[in-house]
């Protein structure tokens, strides 16, 4: 029982990792455009499928069709943050319902060029590591080590650069942020593209533990979206938080129960948080 509850207990630390890059790349959109993208999980399918052809098609190593999806997907962004959603910045229901169409068109072009079967990545790594007794696949402990790296990057990006103390003043308020200098039409598309850059690296470390088809975004989005509430909307911190909590609740129950059940018990737990502490779990009450 010990050595099913200290596995479970691994398998959910790596998720929440994974979870917790998504939700970021969440955060950060929603901070700096106040608009809930609903494409995000596209966006996560999008790197993984970027992935998938420069490892598969062009036999890139892991880490360099990592960040090339990274890259592309940022540009991606860039250019759907400029044509599409420039004109719903703070707009938030014009915005999401821009969003949404931004997923249908991504998604059905997917489906186009890929079809609907799900296809098999390549292995990042062989054999397996032996931590006591717990047994941790070298693909999951090398999806750890790049998740673990990829936030140390980005904050240091956001603390000791300029163009990151400028876009954490935006999300923290844009108006401020630009009467002291920022410039607004830079932190958009910024913003945006880091955040959606995000989940292309989410997309592509999950896509050699997991298949990869154009419907795999759906389920990211909805615990990237849990992760932020559960943190606090806004709150970093919060999202690391949740994230852990989640990943390690979901590899917990789903080794003990049944995948329903633990499914239920997962939005119990959620909402039974949410219900003692509205604001998420180191969100700031609105006074």
């Amino acid at each position: 029982m010990s050595n099913l509850l200290s596995q479970a207990l691994v398998n959910g630390v790596i998720i929440g990792l994974l979870y917790l890059l998504m939700a970021v790349g969440f955060t950060l959109v929603f901070g700096v455009m106040r608009v809930v993208n609903f494409a995000h999980g596209q966006f996560y399918m999008v790197g993984a499928f970027a992935t998938y052809v420069l490892m598969s098609h062009w036999q890139a190593p892991f880490l360099l069709a990592m960040l090339g999806a990274f890259v592309v997907t940022a540009a991606l962004g860039w250019l759907v943050e400029w044509a599409v959603l420039k004109p719903f910045r703070h707009d938030e229901l014009n915005g999401m319902i821009a969003t949404i169409g931004v997923a249908m068109i991504l998604q059905s072009v997917a489906l186009v060029v890929f079809g609907p079967d799900s296809q098999i990545m390549p292995q990042v790594a062989e054999g397996v590591f032996h931590l006591g007794s717990v047994i941790i696949p070298a693909s999951r402990l090398y999806v750890a080590v790049c998740s673990v790296i990829v936030l140390a990057v980005l904050y240091v990006f956001l603390i000791h650069t300029r163009q990151g103390k400028a876009l954490r003043a935006a999300v923290q308020d844009m108006e401020i942020a630009t009467a002291q200098g920022v410039r607004a039409k830079l932190m958009y598309p910024l913003g945006f593209s880091i955040g959606v850059g995000l989940a292309a690296i989410a997309g592509a470390l999950m896509a050699p533990l997991f298949s990869v088809s154009p419907f795999i975004g759906s389920t990211p989005l909805l615990k990237a979206f849990i992760v932020v509430i559960l943190g606090g909307l806004g709150s970093v911190p919060g999202a690391g938080a949740a994230s852990l909590l989640l990943g390690v609740s979901e590899s917990l129950a789903s080794s003990f129960m049944s995948n329903s059940l633990a499914e239920i018990l997962i939005f119990a737990l959620v909402m039974g948080i949410l219900v003692l502490r509205p604001a998420g779990l180191l969100g700031k009450a609105e006074a």
